[in-house]
């Protein structure tokens, strides 16, 4: 295929014509000094056919009788738990400071991620407490029994059992 080529006037004293190619609209500009190769469509190259490409994703469908949750059920359930709470006011202001309190920190690291290094020293203190972390609870037996027994008295206290 013959290409016209036009021709483009230098912007330095001395004339000197440079020939570029014209190319049509509808091609599209590649800043390549290698040829486009367009990829192979063949046989050998699609070794992975349909239905196996994606057997791992397997879908089936259930009615919704055999589900484990019933949405009237947990309705119910809901319902009557919140008639049984005596301080429904002390409930919403708890959930309400919780969401602010999630919007605020929410902003203040958005603050400290617009600051530059900052992100990254954030990031290293982080991972400087995870290894210290898993040095100190994860990686001998007695220590990792420690914190189980911690975490359940944890629960205990939050529940009101101790």
């Amino acid at each position: 295929m013959a290409m016209p080529y036009v021709a483009v006037a230098s912007s330095s004293m001395a004339a000197t014509p440079l020939l570029l190619p014209h190319l049509p609209a509808t091609t599209a500009f590649r800043c390549s000094a290698l040829p486009y190769i367009p990829p192979r469509l063949s046989a050998s190259s699609n070794h992975f056919s349909g239905s196996r490409r994606f057997s791992s994703l397997e879908v089936r469908a259930s009615s919704s009788e055999e589900t484990s949750l019933n949405s009237e059920e947990l309705f119910t359930d809901l319902k009557a738990k919140w008639d049984a709470l005596e301080n429904k006011s002390t409930v919403l202001l708890y959930g309400g400071g919780a969401i602010v309190a999630v919007w605020l920190s929410s902003v203040v690291v958005g603050a400290v991620n617009s600051v530059p290094l900052l992100p990254k020293i954030m990031e290293l203190v982080g991972l400087g407490y995870t290894a210290w972390f898993v040095y100190r609870y994860l990686l001998f037996k007695t220590n990792r029994q420690e914190l189980a027994t911690d975490i359940e008295a944890l629960k205990k206290k939050v529940r009101g059992a101790e």
